[in-house]
This record gives structure tokens, C-alpha cells and sequence, in this order.
């Protein structure tokens, strides 16, 4: 009898190795369109500006003339170090975008496929920030003052990371045979990072020491490129990245794992959710996951694997080393956009079905 070839999840797959996905991409709507759009990274910005405005109309503002989008850096420097007026203005912000925060919380909660998560971790470039840990802990606050016993917190990896870490999570361990490490990578709807994660898988193939050793990034929101340039583009930093660990003795495994927005079909596809993407990447006739295997064919010698999920889903996965007491967790990411995503703990569940 011959031996079944092994086999790996498929793009957008709902069971991974370590957690089944209950749900990604939910799309929760008002009166006044996406909820999500109100607790987005420039959704914070609208409502910063919003306060400068209005302090504008009777002084000066207390946070300067320079330009609106100020870093997240100085705006860190600004609240801890700033006059009482600057710092009193940032906190409004923060206030105000928490209560937004919070409300997105509570509403994803009422979903089918959310109702039981205990643990929500925040990730995305607004998390990236004093200001953005201050409002996760605001909205935490929130919540818990509505008497839901439930987790809120920054994740753990910082989110240029955990996007990338994420990626060796989509593989189950028998790809890595004979490898200590794979290359990820993180489009967004401002940058595209790509990066070589150092494994370090301990006894029991758990991947909790799993690192970064090297990246390119690529800001695409400052130029506006046609969707093919941004594929080139992206699959020049594949190449440059294969040849960095050559030269450095990595042992790449022949998989490139991808987080990208929307939803991902399972033919490697983007079904809707790709808007803030340079180009049409919705399109029929597109296929990300192709595109790259055809510029990387093969890697050490071997066919290169090529896998795609929603960004939400890999950021979320970096967090799986640490949720292995919790059933059903979620992962929510403040970026150009809100993504979502929610989890079930494959161990755990498995062994509460065996009882």
C-alpha cells in the first residue's frame, strides 16, 4: 500500500494546524456604513484632528502647526512629555477612539462565531504605540465595566513581526523538516514587508521562540503603483531575501507564507476586501499566490509552497504559543483598516470532544 502524500491546508483554509478559523473578515455595519471603519488607524487620526480643529476656533493649537499626520512617535513624545493642553488633547483622542474600540468589541461579541472568545489580542500599526496600548487598556476598561470577563491586549510580537511570525503558522511541521527557516510575508494597505522567520521550534513543534532575522519593506502608499508593479516589486524582495540566506547558512524551507487583506478564496484569490490595495487585486483573472511561485519557483532546489491568508488570520497566529489554555480567542488589527478574525483552539477543543 503506498504512503498518502502529506498534505497542507489550502489558501484562506479554515483548519490550520494549531486553531480551526470560526470566522475572518466579519463585516459589521451601521447607519453609517463599515463599524470597523471607526476604529481604524485613520479613523484615530480623523478624531485627533477633529479636537485640533475645534481648539483651533478659539487659540492656538496645542499641538503645533506642523502637519496633520503627525508620527506615532512624536504624538508618544507629545502625551508624555508635552504641555498639559497637548497631552489633554491626545487623551481626548485616545478616549474617544477607545469608546469606538469598545464598540466594535461588543458587537463582534454578538456574533455566532465570536460569542464564546475570551482573549482578544490587538495588533496592527496603531498598537505599535504608547498611545495605542493606552487605548486597548481604555477599551478593556470599557468593557469590563460592562461586566464581560473578557481579555484585551497589545500583541505580544510587535506587529511588524507578528505578521511575519504569523506565516509559519499556516504549515504544518513537516514542511520544515530538515529547515530552520521559511520566508513571510505582510501586505498592507501602506506598507509590504517581507522577512526570513528563524523557526526555533522546540520538542514539541511549538513555534513560541520564533524570530525575525532579516527584512525589506516597501511603503507603497507613498506611490501609488500599478497592481503589476507591486508585484514585481514584492517578488524582487522575495528574490533578494533567498540570497541574503544563502549567503548567511539559512536553511530555508522551500514555503513563502503570505497575510494579505480581504477574503481569501481557496484558490488564492481575493474574493472582496482588497480595496486599500494598489490596483484591482479583486480581480478575476488575478492570483497572487501564482504570481509569486512563478517568480520563485523553487527554493534550495525544491518546488516553493506557496500559501495566502487573510493579514488579521497570520497576525492572530503569532499569538497561538500563548493560547494554548484558552478555547476561542480573536485577534483584531488597527491599521489602515480594522481587520478581524477569531479562533478556536484546536488542542483544547479536540480534548473536550474526547470526553
Amino acid at each position: 500500500m503506498s504512503t498518502p502524500e502529506p498534505t497542507i491546508p489550502g489558501h484562506g483554509a479554515a483548519a490550520l494546524p494549531e486553531v480551526t478559523v470560526a470566522t475572518y473578515n466579519a463585516e459589521l455595519r451601521d447607519a453609517d456604513g463599515f463599524l470597523g471603519d471607526r476604529a481604524s488607524n485613520r479613523a484615530f487620526r480623523s478624531i485627533l484632528e477633529d479636537w485640533r480643529e475645534r481648539l483651533r476656533k478659539v487659540g492656538e493649537d496645542p499641538l503645533g502647526d506642523g502637519p496633520n499626520d503627525l508620527s506615532k512617535r512624536k504624538l508618544d513624545t507629545l502625551f508624555a512629555e508635552g504641555d498639559v493642553e497637548a497631552a489633554g488633547v491626545i487623551h481626548s483622542a485616545i478616549e474617544e477612539f477607545a469608546g469606538e474600540l469598545a464598540t466594535v468589541c461588543r458587537r463582534l461579541l454578538r456574533l455566532n462565531a465570536w460569542r464564546d472568545v475570551a482573549a482578544i489580542v490587538v495588533g496592527g500599526g496603531f498598537r505599535a504605540s504608547r498611545i495605542g496600548e493606552i487605548a486597548i487598556g481604555r477599551a478593556l476598561a470599557l468593557l469590563k465595566a460592562d461586566g464581560r470577563p473578557i481579555e484585551l491586549r497589545p500583541i505580544r510580537q510587535h506587529p511588524d513581526e507578528a505578521g511575519l511570525i504569523g506565516c509559519a503558522h499556516l504549515a504544518p511541521a513537516w514542511i520544515f523538516s530538515g529547515h530552520d527557516s521559511i520566508i513571510g510575508v505582510d501586505i498592507g494597505g501602506t506598507n509590504i514587508r517581507a522577512g526570513i522567520v528563524e523557526l526555533n521550534m522546540d520538542r514539541h513543534g511549538r513555534l513560541g521562540d520564533a524570530c525575525v532575522q532579516a527584512t525589506r519593506q516597501w511603503r507603497h502608499g507613498d506611490e501609488e503603483p500599478k497592481r503589476d508593479d507591486a508585484v514585481e516589486r514584492l517578488s524582487g524582495m522575495l528574490l533578494d531575501l533567498i540570497s541574503a540566506a544563502e549567503a548567511n547558512g539559512c536553511k530555508l524551507a522551500p514555503f513563502i507564507g503570505m497575510g494579505c487583506p480581504g477574503l481569501i478564496a481557496d484558490d488564492g484569490s481575493i474574493d472582496r476586501g482588497g480595496q486599500n490595495l494598489p490596483g484591482d487585486w479583486e480581480s478575476p483573472g488575478f492570483n497572487l499566490p501564482q504570481r509569486i511561485r512563478s517568480a520563485v519557483p523553487s527554493i534550495g532546489g525544491r518546488d516553493t509552497i506557496v500559501l495566502m491568508h487573510n493579514d488579521a488570520v497570520v497576525q492572530g497566529l503569532s499569538e497561538a504559543p500563548w493560547m494554548q489554555q484558552v478555547t476561542h480567542w480573536g485577534v483584531l488589527t488597527i491599521g489602515t483598516g480594522l481587520g478581524n478574525a477569531c479562533f478556536v483552539n484546536r488542542s483544547i477543543a479536540d480534548e473536550h470532544a474526547d470526553r
